[in-house]
């Protein structure tokens, strides 16, 4: 099966701004999906809203468009009702770390065996360029004209301290690197975390004097390095890729069958 079969062509061109990261996550994902071999009706996509969760609309999977920061809490259910589906959950980080904050820790807590796509692009793209819980200090936004004085939450030390158990993250300038991550939190009994940092030319960027899309993709490549590298070693302020958890413990649904197994038997 080809890329291009995963996807539904009569809703293209899409309406992400020029430039925008979230095409390349698209890509990367169907690429990921496309090479572990998977049918289109063993995979449900959900998706809440936000620019983000558009790509719900444009895979041809089974797919729910659900509300805004509760995408989690409707994946939960698809998946505990039919748990031999691959559910998949990409999300903004306001969608998925602002009003969806709990159900993240709460889904990374159980372990449920979800793949949630976190696609950081530290701005509310879709609404007017508000920042977010990942803008971070000293950020020009819509609603922080003078500058945002609230810290940024770390999604790789969130995740991994709520519980999940596999956490990664790298960038869309590393394209081949976020296909290879996909592929392993899909793979993986768990509830799986992929962090991928994304560039917003249209709010983020202009308002912070970042150049263009380019410019802003190059820029990941210079504030990036592999987990352990040297030049980590040598600058601490560079941000880590890769895989920073990956360990197998018991996955909910399973727990769960084994609690309806012994409620049948009345014990």
């Amino acid at each position: 099966m080809a890329v291009k079969d995963y996807i539904r062509e009569r809703f293209f061109p899409h309406m992400w701004c020029p430039g925008c990261g979230h095409g390349i996550v698209l890509n990367s994902m169907l690429r990921a999906i496309d090479a572990l071999g998977l049918s289109k009706n063993e995979i449900v996509m959900v998706s809440g809203i936000g620019c983000s969760s558009r790509i719900s609309g444009y895979v041809d999977f089974h797919s729910l468009h659900t509300l805004h920061g509760r995408a989690l809490a409707f994946a939960t259910g698809v998946k505990l009702s039919r748990p031999e589906l691959n559910v998949i959950v990409p999300m903004g980080d306001g969608d998925a770390l602002a009003i969806g904050g709990n159900h993240f820790i709460h889904a990374a807590r159980r372990n449920i065996d979800l793949t949630a796509v976190v696609m950081n692009n530290r701005i509310y793209g879709m609404t007017g360029g508000q920042y977010s819980p990942l803008s971070g200090q000293g950020i020009l936004a819509t609603t922080a004209p003078y500058n945002s004085i609230d810290s940024d939450f770390d999604v790789v030390d969130l995740a991994s301290a709520a519980g999940a158990t596999f956490v990664a993250r790298t960038t869309t300038y590393h394209a081949r690197q976020i296909t290879d991550l996909l592929k392993a939190a899909i793979l993986h009994e768990g509830f799986s975390v992929v962090e991928v940092m994304s560039q917003c030319p249209t709010y983020f960027g202009r308002k912070n004097r970042l150049g263009s899309a380019v410019d802003m993709v190059e820029r990941f490549k210079k504030i990036t390095t592999p987990i352990g590298s040297k030049a980590k070693r040598e600058h601490p302020e560079l941000i880590e890729r890769g895989i920073f958890v990956q360990k197998e413990t018991t996955e909910y649904c399973s727990a769960y069958d084994e609690v309806i197994e012994k409620a049948m038997k009345g014990n």
